[in-house]
């Protein structure tokens, strides 16, 4: 069976289906991927192709919205840590600041360098949060895994996985530091529930304008593309 279909509009429609999810839903990714469309089990996938052509107009204005690529290249300013650094080809062995530059290997391409940068950093500056806000909240956890996740900048598995979007190394370093204190906050609270939040807010009081910050400009940080279709 097709994993994928067109509707009127000429968008492109992936689905598929989740034992979970207890409705229709549609999700416009904003790395300019095609739209989600998620199926309970019982829905059939004639009534899906419906509910995503009654809501075409909305999908297309939706996707409209979604920030323009940006390409990570020479010549950019690449956010770190919510700063823009122009991204420099210099005679160095590996990524480093220097003032409002990200110097880079001259000899490589400035994409996959500028990535294997920014997960380390993510690593380190996540692993840090993380150790502290479990310190703070009496719950260990058992790994960090990051991943370039479109639906959501972090997860807690029951068994104490702690997943985060390395992209978080590109946000301000109070905005990571609430995703890591949101994902510990789970290994206390598989949920959302106010116990949950009142949890969140116990190791990060203000954490409510560093989530409001995700939710305006986090399309932005998904929109840089690591791989220069030019070439450098």
């Amino acid at each position: 069976m097709a994993s994928a279909f067109i509707i009127g509009n000429g968008m492109r429609i992936t689905w598929r289906r989740s034992a979970r999810a207890r409705r229709m839903t549609l999700r416009v990714p904003r790395d300019g991927g095609p739209v989600v469309l998620t199926l309970p089990a019982h829905v059939a996938l004639s009534d899906g192709a419906a509910f995503a052509e009654a809501k075409s107009g909305w999908l297309l204005q939706a996707a409209q919205r979604r920030p323009a690529p940006s390409i990570v290249r020479h010549g950019a300013a690449l956010p770190v840590a919510g700063e823009p650094l122009v991204l420099v080809p210099a005679a160095v062995r590996a990524a480093a600041i220097a003032d409002d530059a990200l110097l880079l290997p001259a000899s490589r391409p400035a994409g996959p360098v500028a990535q294997a940068f920014l997960k380390h950093r993510a690593m380190a500056e996540l692993r840090a949060a993380c150790d502290r806000h479990a310190g703070a909240l009496g719950r260990p956890f058992t790994a960090i895994v990051l991943r370039d996740t479109r639906s959501r900048w972090g997860s807690c598995t029951s068994d104490g996985r702690l997943m985060f979007s390395w992209r978080l190394a590109m946000a301000p370093p109070a905005v990571l530091d609430y995703v890591a204190a949101h994902e510990v906050a789970h290994l206390r609270h598989m949920d959302h529930s106010p116990r949950f939040w009142a949890a969140v807010a116990g190791l990060m009081p203000d954490y409510a304008r560093h989530r409001d910050w995700l939710r305006r400009h986090g399309s932005d940080l998904m929109a840089w593309q690591f791989r220069d279709p030019a070439g450098d």
